[in-house]
């Protein structure tokens, strides 16, 4: 016989980009909530805009079995975003979004929605709360940048593809004598870069939190070369940015992001040659980087969010976001991570590890 539970029936969809893990959590989420609270589920599809579209079925066990490793999501995403890109949006909301997504969540009799998303989602999931939807979050992301949560389910999955191409890259650029600049995720966050370059014995990893100075670059490079190391790895986050373009205004630095180059790793490339006139190439992992089976360990990560978030509908706790403190899963309320981004803090100690085994950050 089933538990007693406040939540009957609940809609869920994953949001934003797709990343390693969203399958495990659909099924911890799914699993927990139709054997032990026998609670009826309806699947969105494609993200907020299957709440607009009324593009929903009920899902049942035959639909969450058998997609523990599963990369991507059974139920699609899309980056539809009904409140605008962040809180300053204001000028974007579109109330007739807004209003679909209510009239949608009426029809369908739902007693809450379960959002799986990133920083964008979890903010969505709160505005909609506060236009008096019921809803709970889950924190997925690569980058690992959900202010609340220690840590978020993909983000294990992408430092192991990341830590293995910087290893495979070693090879390459020992036997070219080559500098080879790796670019990974991480706009204005760099958990993964700073992750997957210690992991990987980055002579030089870059951050958007730190500043470079491409001559304190140039003399690091050059250093290693005098000392018979006849190449180098360079990782750095895809929102890296120079002391030149942190100077820029936002306008001025869209311009000269266009005319040197279509990401980090080619500015820093030719950057890295026109300092040192090493010979250096780039390499941009991308999308490789959210695809694929997860980790064990974000299958259990996703796996245990997802049970945490049907205790959450079971008992009527909505407004909350689920999270991993420590060694504990609990929740936070979704005002707490909405419209903010968790960066690496200046004096996080895996900055002082990777300085402490030689490996630049670009500041000195």
């Amino acid at each position: 016989m089933a538990n007693l539970s406040v939540t009957k029936r609940f809609g869920i969809l994953t949001a934003g980009g797709d990343c390693p893990g969203l399958n495990a959590a659909i099924r911890g989420v799914c699993r927990a909530a139709y054997d032990r609270y026998g609670m009826e589920i309806v699947g969105i599809a494609n993200g907020f805009r299957g709440l607009i579209e009324n593009d929903t079925k009920v899902l049942k066990p035959e639909n969450f079995s058998g997609i523990l490793t599963l990369g991507g999501t059974i139920l699609g995403s899309s980056r539809e975003k009904p409140f605008g890109g962040t809180t300053s949006d204001k000028d974007e909301v579109d109330s007739d979004k807004v209003s679909a997504i209510k009239d949608t969540y009426s029809k369908l009799n739902l007693d809450c929605l379960v959002v799986l998303g990133g920083n964008g989602t979890n903010t969505t999931g709160y505005k909609l709360s506060c236009e008096g939807l019921n809803i709970i979050g889950l924190p997925k992301t690569i980058d690992n940048d959900i202010f609340g949560t220690d840590r978020t389910f993909g983000f294990h999955s992408a430092l192991a593809i990341g830590t293995e191409a910087i290893d495979r890259l070693h090879s390459t650029a020992q036997s070219h004598s080559r500098v080879i600049v790796i670019e990974l995720m991480g706009h204005k966050a760099g958990w993964l870069a700073l992750y997957a370059g210690v992991a990987g014995g980055g002579d030089v990893i870059l951050l958007p939190e730190i500043p470079y100075d491409i001559r304190a670059i140039g003399r690091h490079l050059v250093k290693r070369a005098k000392s018979g190391k006849t190449f180098s790895i360079v990782v750095a986050a895809e929102g890296a940015i120079s002391l030149k373009e942190a100077d820029m205004d936002k306008k001025d630095r869209k311009k000269y992001r266009s005319e040197n180059g279509p990401s980090a790793a080619y500015r820093i490339a030719r950057e890295i040659q026109d300092e040192t006139g090493m010979e250096t190439r780039a390499t941009v992992l991308g999308y490789m980087q959210r695809g694929g089976i997860p980790s064990a360990s974000d299958r259990v990560l996703a796996t245990s969010l997802g049970t945490a978030a049907v205790e959450l509908l079971a008992n009527g706790k909505y407004g909350r976001m689920v999270a991993l403190t420590g060694n504990d899963i609990g929740s936070i309320d979704l005002s707490v991570p909405e419209g903010k981004i968790k960066n690496v803090p200046l004096n996080y100690y895996m900055i002082d590890t990777a300085k402490a085994v030689g490996t630049c950050m670009g500041d000195e």
